[in-house]
């Protein structure tokens, strides 16, 4: 197969937060409210809101399990061995480029990589853990992504692109915070795939109260990231919620992995639902980690709602969501399928380095990408993601 030859545009890179990325810029007096460090039995762990949690298991990320050791897992697992036995047996100590933006600027370059975008490890976590403190939710998040400008910038030297995190639990506090991040040239933001709980209780994303957030997005032409995070979806009592289950790591198979599909379903979905994409034509959501597999049931959803209302859609829903939706699929899913639901132009590549459960090495998604054209590939691996990183402002 013709293989692109170009630089890769990878859409989802992590960095692994310093000890003080959840305190350093947030007053004392907040910060039992917040995140603290404790330690029990020799090791140290974060209390989030004042209880212990552990949706990260070493926070301190030292050591740290290397990039890819689970690949052959996802991949059918030829040697039969067990999650935990693959992560342990690959353990490493904090290599500078998870932590230090200039070596990481260099990391890339050997990787055959033009930009990245940077998502958070832990920060994606704990928004579940501290929504019904409202106040505390946005005093953290504020000091997360001053620290995140702090180490790594919003655009570093034209090829590291750190989201900040957005909550929408207080609108004012999210349209200050997007008016920053502009301010601060960031090409992305990122927010968890979930309904919002506010001081007026759950209300969807596209509730109308938040379209003074959404209209500035629609103005600034910046691109929205919905990144698999902490989301409050358990496994309904069927077992099996803790992190490990939902990663597929259990000791025995549990309906708790399918619950980041879950969410992502509903949040796309109930965008499409709520006509975002009317209302707001010039949105851009990319949905990242959080695979593909729930597409064919959503594009059939949406064919039902557009047939038993027909005056609700002024457009074709599923038309709106293919021009508006991009998908960064799992690397282990099928491209082919991905490429018919959605066309070759809203598909994207991430490579989840340096995560355990992602690639070793960017790169290596090549090996996944049988029956993609070589144009196809040149759009996938770069150009889509390139375009999405330029803000289209009105």
């Amino acid at each position: 197969m013709a293989q692109f030859d170009g630089l890769l545009f990878d859409c989802d890179n992590h960095y692994y937060e310093a000890e003080d990325a959840f305190t350093r810029h947030v007053p004392k007096r907040m910060q039992k409210r917040c995140v603290e460090w404790v330690e029990m039995d020799g090791k140290r762990f974060h209390l989030v809101a004042g209880k212990l949690n552990k949706s990260v298991g070493n926070p301190t990320f030292n050591p740290i399990s290397k990039p890819g050791v689970l690949r052959e897992y996802y991949h059918g697992n030829p040697k039969g061995k067990t999650f935990v036995e693959l992560t342990h047996s690959a353990l490493e100590q904090m290599p500078p480029e998870y932590m230090d933006r200039d070596v990481r600027v260099e990391r890339i370059k050997e990787q055959g990589l033009e930009g990245a975008w940077m998502f958070p490890t832990a920060g994606v976590l704990y928004e579940q853990a501290l929504c019904h403190d409202t106040e505390a939710l946005c005093v953290l998040t504020e000091g997360f992504n001053r620290w995140l400008d702090d180490d790594w910038g919003l655009n570093y030297q034209g090829q590291l692109f750190a989201a900040p995190y957005i909550t929408l639990a207080d609108v004012d506090w999210a349209c200050r915070e997007l008016e920053w991040a502009l301010s601060r040239d960031a090409r992305v933001i990122v927010m968890r795939p979930s309904a919002v709980f506010t001081r007026d209780g759950w209300l969807s994303p596209g509730h109308e109260q938040f379209d003074p957030f959404w209209a500035r997005v629609n103005e600034a032409g910046i691109t929205v990231v919905a990144h698999v995070g902490s989301n409050g979806y358990t496994s309904n009592g069927y077992g099996g919620n803790a992190a490990l289950a939902v990663l597929g790591g259990g000791r025995k198979p549990s309906v708790a992995g399918l619950i980041p599909e879950r969410a992502i379903y509903d949040f796309l979905l109930t965008l499409a639902y709520e006509k975002m994409f009317e209302r707001f034509p010039n949105l851009r959501i990319a949905s990242i980690e959080n695979g593909s597999a729930f597409l064919g049931d959503l594009f059939i959803k949406l064919e039902q709602s557009k047939k038993r209302m027909p005056h609700y859609y002024k457009e074709d829903p599923a038309e709106l969501f293919r021009s508006h939706v991009w998908i960064n699929p799992f690397w282990e899913d099928t491209f082919p399928e991905i490429v018919a639901h959605m066309g070759a132009d809203q598909v994207i590549f991430g490579s989840d380095w340096p995560h355990m459960e992602g690639m070793e090495h960017p790169r290596d998604i090549f090996e996944e990408l049988d029956g993609i054209s070589l144009a196809d590939q040149a759009k996938i691996l770069h150009g889509n993601t390139a375009a999405l990183n330029q803000r289209r402002p009105l």
